[in-house]
């Protein structure tokens, strides 16, 4: 073999490796990325762990290290933000037992996601009552007033797309499908710091829903960070976003909506292409008085 053979194949080897090690790191370390929010309406200093897209991913025995990860962040309340399970899985048991075993360091607030849509139109009806009898409280098109340390705080789930446009783009409220505009109107009105758990980052980035809705907090998962991550490029492609989204991940302001959060979630189902570049991400959101 020439010299010269054997030292592209060289290359072709050294080359395949990083991306299998790459690959192999983006389905099964973890990492955690914290934000700081400050506000008005936090009067002491609240922790929260966000979490979306595990597509029944293990990370150990039972998810036995992302419990433990977790747990180590000490959080106030714990953010489950749609897609925990595959809408082909065999059953829920993944998402059950992660519920079960968070339930005992904060409350579990679950929102929908495509794949749990799905999972209970073509498998299983009672998903959500089996989700809330774990310990969730299931929100979609929801919400809760909870107390969390001395803050006053209201938590709502929204999977449909908080917008409606007409011929120039524009929003245009009345065309919204009227439980979905019922449901953000009420939900606005209080001076309880916002939390709204958005699977899609979609749902409010378009058709000015979040120059709209005042929120103080939307969360959100679903683009995997772009499921591709290209060293100081970002997220490959994301959905409807299509290629290299602006909203794959990391946090975003706008006139109505205040804060917006993506995690780049922790796994994937089927896709065209594996996750890559992209270590599962755990998000710490620290609400502080400002």
């Amino acid at each position: 073999m020439k010299k010269s053979v054997r030292i592209a194949a060289m290359i072709f080897t050294i080359f395949a490796i990083l991306i299998a090690v790459e690959i192999i790191i983006s389905y099964k370390c973890l990492t955690v990325t914290d934000y700081k929010i400050k506000s008005d309406k936090i009067k002491e200093t609240t922790k929260i762990v966000l979490i979306s897209d595990l597509h029944n991913s293990q990370f150990g025995s039972k998810n036995k290290r992302l419990v433990d990860k977790i747990q180590k962040q000490d959080p106030d309340l714990i953010l489950m933000d749609g897609d925990m399970l595959n809408e082909d899985g065999k059953n829920a048991q993944t998402a059950v037992e992660l519920i079960s075993a968070l339930k005992k360091t904060a409350p579990v607030y679950y929102a929908l996601g495509n794949h749990e849509i799905a999972y209970r139109q073509r498998r299983d009806k009672n998903l959500y009552q089996k989700l809330q009898k774990a310990g969730a409280k299931v929100v979609e098109k929801e919400y809760e007033d909870i107390k969390v340390r001395s803050n006053k705080i209201r938590i709502g789930g929204l999977y449909e797309y908080a917008f409606a446009v007409d011929g120039a783009g524009n929003m245009v409220k009345k065309n919204i499908p009227s439980k979905v505009r019922d449901f953000l109107m009420d939900y606005e009105n209080t001076d309880a710091f916002k939390i709204m758990l958005s699977h899609r980052p979609d749902s409010f980035v378009f058709g000015q829903a979040a120059d709209t809705w005042k929120i103080d907090l939307v969360v959100s998962g679903h683009v995997h960070g772009g499921q591709v991550r290209i060293p100081c490029k970002g997220g490959l492609y994301g959905g409807d976003q299509g290629w290299f989204p602006e909203y794959a991940d990391g946090i975003h302001h706008f006139k109505a909506v205040d804060h917006m959060v993506i995690t780049r979630g922790l796994g994937s189902d089927k896709e065209k292409l594996p996750r890559f570049h992209n270590i599962p991400e755990i998000v710490v959101i620290r609400l502080e008085k400002r």
